[in-house]
Protein backbone atom coordinates (compact mmCIF):
# COMPACT_ATOMS: atom_id res chain seq x y z
CA UNK A 1 0.00 0.00 0.00
CA UNK A 2 1.40 3.40 -0.84
CA UNK A 3 -0.16 5.10 2.20
CA UNK A 4 1.10 2.60 4.79
CA UNK A 5 4.08 3.74 6.88
CA UNK A 6 7.46 2.22 6.22
CA UNK A 7 8.53 -0.19 8.90
CA UNK A 8 11.86 -1.76 9.56
CA UNK A 9 12.30 -5.39 8.58
CA UNK A 10 11.97 -8.02 11.27
CA UNK A 11 15.63 -8.88 10.92
CA UNK A 12 16.88 -5.37 11.66
CA UNK A 13 19.16 -5.27 14.70
CA UNK A 14 18.16 -3.27 17.75
CA UNK A 15 20.79 -0.71 18.73
CA UNK A 16 20.82 1.01 22.10
CA UNK A 17 23.40 3.28 23.65
CA UNK A 18 24.01 3.21 27.38
CA UNK A 19 25.32 6.34 29.05
CA UNK A 20 25.51 7.30 32.72
CA UNK A 21 22.37 8.86 34.13
CA UNK A 22 22.45 12.13 36.03
CA UNK A 23 19.88 10.90 38.56
CA UNK A 24 22.07 8.46 40.55
CA UNK A 25 24.96 10.95 40.43
CA UNK A 26 22.69 13.63 41.88
CA UNK A 27 21.40 11.19 44.51
CA UNK A 28 24.96 10.33 45.55
CA UNK A 29 25.87 14.01 45.77
CA UNK A 30 22.87 14.64 48.03
CA UNK A 31 23.32 11.55 50.19
CA UNK A 32 27.06 11.95 50.82
CA UNK A 33 26.68 14.99 53.15
CA UNK A 34 23.70 13.34 54.85
CA UNK A 35 25.76 10.24 55.60
CA UNK A 36 28.47 12.41 57.16
CA UNK A 37 25.85 14.26 59.23
CA UNK A 38 24.33 10.97 60.43
CA UNK A 39 27.72 9.79 61.64
CA UNK A 40 28.31 13.08 63.47
CA UNK A 41 24.88 12.91 65.12
CA UNK A 42 25.31 9.32 66.25
CA UNK A 43 26.67 8.22 69.61
CA UNK A 44 30.21 7.68 68.37
CA UNK A 45 32.91 9.58 70.32
CA UNK A 46 33.84 12.92 68.66
CA UNK A 47 37.26 12.11 67.19
CA UNK A 48 36.31 8.79 65.54
CA UNK A 49 33.00 10.35 64.43
CA UNK A 50 34.80 13.16 62.61
CA UNK A 51 37.16 10.72 60.93
CA UNK A 52 34.33 8.41 59.91
CA UNK A 53 32.17 11.34 58.72
CA UNK A 54 35.03 12.60 56.54
CA UNK A 55 35.51 9.10 55.12
CA UNK A 56 31.77 8.75 54.43
CA UNK A 57 31.67 12.12 52.69
CA UNK A 58 34.78 11.35 50.62
CA UNK A 59 33.48 7.92 49.67
CA UNK A 60 30.11 9.31 48.54
CA UNK A 61 31.73 12.04 46.45
CA UNK A 62 34.18 9.54 44.94
CA UNK A 63 31.29 7.21 44.04
CA UNK A 64 29.40 10.09 42.39
CA UNK A 65 32.49 11.06 40.40
CA UNK A 66 33.19 7.51 39.27
CA UNK A 67 29.54 7.01 38.29
CA UNK A 68 29.55 10.22 36.25
CA UNK A 69 32.79 9.28 34.45
CA UNK A 70 31.67 5.84 33.25
CA UNK A 71 32.19 5.32 29.54
CA UNK A 72 29.17 4.91 27.25
CA UNK A 73 28.43 1.44 25.85
CA UNK A 74 26.68 0.30 22.67
CA UNK A 75 24.34 -2.70 22.88
CA UNK A 76 23.20 -4.37 19.65
CA UNK A 77 20.66 -7.21 19.60
CA UNK A 78 20.08 -8.99 16.29
CA UNK A 79 16.87 -10.67 15.15
CA UNK A 80 17.91 -14.00 16.72
CA UNK A 81 18.33 -12.42 20.16
CA UNK A 82 22.13 -12.51 20.12
CA UNK A 83 23.60 -9.50 21.92
CA UNK A 84 26.82 -7.64 21.17
CA UNK A 85 28.25 -5.17 23.68
CA UNK A 86 30.79 -2.68 22.33
CA UNK A 87 31.59 -4.93 19.37
CA UNK A 88 32.23 -8.04 21.53
CA UNK A 89 29.88 -11.02 21.56
CA UNK A 90 27.84 -11.67 24.68
CA UNK A 91 27.45 -15.23 25.92
CA UNK A 92 24.37 -14.63 28.12
CA UNK A 93 22.20 -11.62 28.80
CA UNK A 94 19.00 -10.81 30.60
CA UNK A 95 17.01 -7.65 31.26
CA UNK A 96 15.24 -7.01 34.59
CA UNK A 97 12.63 -4.29 34.99
CA UNK A 98 11.87 -2.28 38.13
CA UNK A 99 9.16 0.14 37.05
CA UNK A 100 10.73 2.55 34.55
CA UNK A 101 14.27 1.28 35.32
CA UNK A 102 15.89 -1.37 33.12
CA UNK A 103 18.86 -3.44 34.31
CA UNK A 104 20.77 -5.54 31.78
CA UNK A 105 23.06 -8.25 33.09
CA UNK A 106 25.50 -9.48 30.48
CA UNK A 107 28.27 -12.09 30.51
CA UNK A 108 30.78 -11.85 27.69
CA UNK A 109 32.68 -14.77 26.17
CA UNK A 110 35.62 -14.14 28.54
CA UNK A 111 33.29 -14.64 31.52
CA UNK A 112 33.29 -10.99 32.65
CA UNK A 113 30.01 -9.66 33.99
CA UNK A 114 28.62 -6.31 32.90
CA UNK A 115 25.61 -4.58 34.43
CA UNK A 116 23.97 -1.64 32.70
CA UNK A 117 21.13 0.37 34.26
CA UNK A 118 18.95 2.64 32.17
CA UNK A 119 17.14 5.35 34.08
CA UNK A 120 14.16 7.25 32.65
CA UNK A 121 16.37 10.18 31.60
CA UNK A 122 18.54 7.89 29.43
CA UNK A 123 15.87 5.53 28.03
CA UNK A 124 12.95 7.16 26.22
CA UNK A 125 9.62 5.34 25.97
CA UNK A 126 10.15 4.17 22.38
CA UNK A 127 13.56 2.69 23.19
CA UNK A 128 12.09 1.11 26.34
CA UNK A 129 9.49 -0.72 24.21
CA UNK A 130 12.14 -1.86 21.75
CA UNK A 131 14.36 -3.11 24.59
CA UNK A 132 11.44 -5.13 25.98
CA UNK A 133 10.89 -6.74 22.58
CA UNK A 134 14.60 -7.41 22.06
CA UNK A 135 14.85 -8.96 25.53
CA UNK A 136 11.98 -11.29 24.71
CA UNK A 137 13.74 -12.38 21.52
CA UNK A 138 16.92 -13.12 23.45
CA UNK A 139 15.03 -14.93 26.19
CA UNK A 140 13.03 -16.99 23.72
CA UNK A 141 16.07 -18.01 21.71
CA UNK A 142 18.21 -18.93 24.73
CA UNK A 143 15.88 -20.49 27.27
CA UNK A 144 12.66 -21.84 25.77
CA UNK A 145 12.35 -24.98 23.68
CA UNK A 146 11.08 -24.45 20.12
CA UNK A 147 8.09 -26.77 20.55
CA UNK A 148 5.76 -28.04 23.23
CA UNK A 149 6.90 -31.03 25.33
Amino acid sequence: MPSSPNSSPASAPFRLEWRPSRWPVLALLVLAPFSAACVLLSGIPPLPARLLAGAALAWGLWQARSQARRQPHALVVDADGVAILDGCAVQRWKVHWRGPLAFAQLVDVAGRRHTLAWWPDTLPAAARRELRLAARRGHASLHTPPMAP
